[in-house]
């Protein structure tokens, strides 16, 4: 019997500031634990809105962050993090909530909450309550601590908000009382029902534009952040860029891209004609994809990408590092799209000098190439959470 493949757990989030505020209260941060198979993630909410309280939120979050690392007892990780939060001169308290979420992903799972809304687990198309327990703090009284325990099934999401969500338009005359936690629920469900595989970035970017629509003339009136956890089959995808040393390995190359179980990409000019020539395949350039001073993308049967090389993976990088991907539809901005949509990535990078380019004793296009896809692979791996393979021929 074929054992099953561990899931991967996407990771995102979205989260716009407080209107006439420089900076967003809210913080979210997320990290895989070295072993690779569990994920700590952490949204809290600081008091107030403004640098006061993101200096708050960052706080507790990377407190959170650490003991759940470090496999700290909760609750006395949760009276750590209260006594080290400096005091609000003004209101003479000092306070953020938090939702923690410790995952692994071929086990238990964890989700810790602190006067945060209650998180979402969604389950088959409904919102399922796991079991839960309160612990109470002898020194902090007045603060609950929740936990909610549960094993994780494929396909199961868990959804965090900060109160900027479920109170969006709040005094408002079409919400008086705010979104609420079951309105956004019902919206929510409507979502995936519609698109049952929908990412964890897209997710959480339709949730926050909805709070916004609540708000008078869309602006917001708190910090709105909501983060999700999509626990899935991995995606994969395959990423060929540049010719091989050997160009007697061209037909191996190009069975590798052929073979892959997964999405599969082509980055450089040269790397599609090895492609397409070693596969018996049609390159067709559409020169009406060229926009943004970008090259134009081309198709290739049985490929889902096909760009310029060394142009495109370096606008890519810029765009991943960015975070947002902009919604012109360039090589680039479709590649960043790519990687951000896939999970377990693999790069096989030809390390040929390219003769098209330049003096072949002057290797400088290889080195820029190798450089920036190992940029890209840090990118991928530390700020998006993916699974990367990085390999040379």
């Amino acid at each position: 019997m074929k054992a099953q493949e561990p899931l991967f757990l996407d990771v995102d989030y979205c989260g716009k500031r407080k209107t006439g505020q420089f900076v967003c209260g809210d913080s979210f941060f997320s990290r895989k634990v070295p072993d690779k198979s569990r994920v700590v993630s952490v949204l809290s909410d600081g008091l107030g809105s403004g640098v006061k309280a993101n200096i708050l939120s960052s706080m507790t979050a990377s407190m959170a962050l650490r003991f759940m690392e470090g496999d700290t007892e909760i609750l006395r990780s949760a009276e750590v993090i209260m006594d080290a939060l400096p005091v609000c001169r003004e209101r003479g308290i000092s306070y953020a909530t938090f939702t923690i979420v410790d995952a692994v992903l071929h086990g238990w799972t964890r989700v810790i909450e602190m006067d945060n809304p209650p998180f979402l687990l969604v389950r088959g198309g409904s919102i399922v309550t796991p079991g839960k327990r309160e612990m109470a703090s002898s020194r902090w009284k007045d603060r609950k601590i929740t936990v909610n325990e549960f094993f994780a099934r494929p396909e199961d999401r868990i959804i965090l908000f900060s109160d900027g969500v479920t109170q969006a338009g709040m005094g408002s005359w079409a919400n008086p009382t705010g979104w609420g936690g079951e309105k956004c629920a019902d919206f929510i469900l409507r979502l995936l029902r519609d698109r049952p595989g929908m990412s964890s970035r897209e997710l959480s970017k339709r949730i926050v534009s909805e709070a916004l629509i609540r708000e008078p003339h869309e602006r917001a009136g708190d910090d709105v952040t909501c983060a999700v956890m999509y626990f899935r089959s991995p995606r994969k995808l395959i990423v060929l860029s540049g010719p091989p040393f050997d160009g007697g390995r061209d037909g191996e190359y190009a069975r590798m891209l052929e073979t892959f179980p997964g999405k599969k990409a082509v980055c450089g000019g040269t790397t599609a004609e090895i492609v397409a020539r070693e596969l018996g395949r049609e390159l067709v350039t559409d020169l009406a994809t060229a926009r943004g001073g970008m090259p134009p993308v081309s198709s290739m049967d049985g490929v889902d990408l096909v760009t310029e090389g060394i142009l495109t993976l370096t606008l890519a990088s810029k765009i991943l590092d960015g975070k947002d991907i902009p919604r012109q539809k360039t090589s680039a901005s479709r590649l960043a799209s790519l990687l951000v949509e896939s999970d377990r990535i693999r790069f096989v990078v030809g390390t040929r000098v390219n003769e098209a380019h330049q003096d072949p004793t002057l290797p400088v296009e290889l080195e820029m190439r190798r450089n920036i896809i190992r940029t890209i692979v840090r990118i991928l791996e530390e700020k998006y959470l993916k699974e990367v393979c990085l390999s040379f021929i």
